[in-house]
């Protein structure tokens, strides 16, 4: 047989002569065939890198306006599913207020020698930390649930749920029922906590994922504020629905949020990590602004969903090809394990910080003298702070301020303040009343000053430093020690504060003090600084094992970093522009 037949065999051969090729040319065959497939792989690759570095350097260059101008429509998702946060945050506020109630207390306490009813000790520590061992379970479940049915499916489940729960609330007519309902309900709560900061990083830009992913933080003030508005409405009732009314109205939160969320594009990253390209393009179409992509391509500096797409398969290639495995236990495994442990550390420290001991501001102002409304009228400030303080993290990441420097810098202020408070321990008894206003005040200012940095930066922190393979699963380990940390924590402070029991009083600023301080000292050496960093430069400057100190300056080229043909090879048919076009 000739030569050109032979390299145009699979055209001029006739498939009934198939079976009389010789053993030789059909090696020939082969190794045309296996070189073919070879150059459209490089190819494929050749596309695919293309597009990827173009979409890269067009992020670097968006400002924030631009991006508040091109995904006007991924800020409102994100938004409406963030806002699922708010349900937590009120009904927390409600179960931690409700024990001071005289109708609530009437029906679930127990009648004391003094004639009042109070909801026993080991009662109120299990309702307190009912939500958060229901918080441990939805965590877990949504590593698994979450990264298989998407996050749109599994956020109208847990509102769906949610929705049946609420109903235990509302007509619970013992302690126990009102815990399983706290059990219960924070299943679904677990979920949001982690969901909501995965989704916002994901359906943004660089120049907005800050922003999007700290705003969760202010949906836990919005909460607050709510549930302290709603128990201010019924302070002077004294039947039962003095309790029963903040409990229902739990029930305005999840149709409205379900019929949003009906409507929501799904995470395009999640979308290219399941290979469905073409829905993965559909909805990053429905995350941006046609108008806006028709501007940019009359100026010239053009929007291309195919070239964001192949910079999110890109840099999903590049982790296929680091993380082979996308289960909890490869969380541990490699430069993965570093990154899951300044997750989980970031989101403790928000603990070990001495957040548990500023939220009894209300205690010292009464102990000064201050009335229950008024007290209660410093607690709204206080939550308040969640808002204002997002907003000022919002500012200061806008002129350029990192979030490394935002959350060292504002864990240093809360040291000082910690060992002030303590050093206020010292006024003497005869001006005690002052000092505890003082006390007070100085809480009052550590938690603006915490919402302003460690309080807001850690959602941007956690949603970057894992990586997009396991960053559901990472978040989850991390807010899984937080919770942990938290009941060590709410179990503590007590003791501290109490007068029957250690009585530190002041004191205490010294121990969480000492606390933050040791927190100051991680931070420095181990929390990097992500900020204008896209998932891909961030995944190799952690396989790297860049020092935290040095990840602002160091210069990294993602596409001079060498990824297996396997890893090209599994997009390949869906790289093509044709194919997600």
């Amino acid at each position: 047989m000739a030569s050109a037949e032979k390299h145009g065999a699979r055209d001029v051969v006739p498939p009934a002569a198939a079976d009389v090729i010789e053993p030789a040319d059909r090696d020939a065959i082969e190794a045309i065939t296996q070189e073919e497939a070879v150059m459209d792989d490089a190819k494929a690759a050749h596309t695919l890198i293309g597009f990827a570095k173009a979409a890269t350097e067009k992020e670097h260059k968006m400002t924030l306006a631009e991006g508040l101008r091109l995904y006007p429509k991924a800020i409102a998702w994100s938004l409406l599913i963030s806002t699922c946060i708010v349900m937590e945050g009120y009904d927390v506020t409600l179960i931690n207020n409700f024990y001071a109630f005289a109708p609530f207390n009437r029906k679930f306490g127990d009648l004391q020698s003094s004639g009042q009813y109070q909801v026993p000790a080991r009662w109120q520590t299990g309702l307190s930390n009912g939500a958060n061992c229901g918080e441990l379970i939805g965590l877990l479940i949504n590593g698994f649930v979450s990264e298989r049915f998407g996050y749109r499916r599994t956020v109208i489940g847990c509102l769906v749920a949610i929705t049946g729960f609420i109903a235990i609330f509302f007509t619970a007519q013992s302690r126990g029922a009102l815990l399983a309902a706290e059990i219960l309900c924070g299943i679904p709560w677990g979920v949001f906590q982690t969901l909501t900061i995965t989704y916002a990083s994901e359906v943004c830009p660089v120049a907005l994922r800050g922003h999007l992913t700290t705003y969760v933080n202010a949906c836990w003030g919005i909460g607050h504020v709510i549930g302290i508005g709603a128990i201010l409405g019924v302070l002077n009732r004294t039947d039962e629905w003095a309790y029963r009314i903040p409990y229902a109205l739990q029930w305005m939160w999840p149709l409205p949020l379900i019929v949003g969320v009906a409507f929501a594009p799904e995470s395009p990253w999640w979308l290219v990590r399941h290979n469905r390209l073409a829905d993965a393009k559909k909805s990053l179409l429905r995350l941006t602004s046609s108008r806006s992509r028709q501007a940019n391509n009359e100026d010239g500096a053009d929007f291309d969903p195919n070239e964001t797409i192949a910079m999110m398969v890109h840099t999903t290639a590049i982790e296929d090809d680091v993380t082979r495995g996308a289960s909890y236990l490869d969380c541990f495994k490699g430069s993965n394990l570093r990154r899951t442990e300044i997750v989980c550390m970031v989101w403790a420290i928000q603990n070990l910080s001495g957040d548990s001991f500023s939220n009894y501001s209300t205690y010292f102002l009464e102990q000064a003298g201050l009335s229950s409304h008024k007290a209660y009228d410093f607690a709204m400030g206080q939550y308040c702070f969640n808002i204002v303080g997002v907003m000022g993290a919002w500012l200061l990441m806008s002129f350029g301020v990192g979030r490394r420097s935002l959350y060292l810098y504002g864990l240093c202020g809360l040291c000082i303040m910690l060992f002030v408070m303590g050093f206020l321990g010292l006024v003497p008894d005869a001006h005690r009343n002052a000092g505890s206003i003082a006390t007070g005040s100085m809480m009052l200012g550590w938690a603006f000053c915490y919402q302003l940095t460690v309080g807001t930066v850690c959602y941007s922190l956690v949603a970057e430093i894992s990586t997009r393979r396991l960053q559901i699963k990472t978040v989850v380990l991390g807010r899984v020690l937080y919770i942990i940390v938290g009941i060590v924590c709410s179990v503590l402070s007590p003791y501290m504060i109490n007068p029957t029991a250690w009585n530190w009083r002041n004191y205490a600023g010294f121990f969480w003090g000492g606390m933050c301080f040791l927190c100051i000292i991680y931070t420095y050496f181990r929390v990097p600084e992500p900020t204008g960093r896209t998932f891909a430069e961030l995944d190799l400057l952690f396989e790297n094992g860049t020092p935290a100190r040095k990840f602002k300056e160091t210069k990294v080229d993602v596409f001079e970093h060498t990824v297996s043909a396997d890893a090209f090879r599994e997009y390949k048919n869906q790289v093509n522009v044709a194919q997600i076009e």
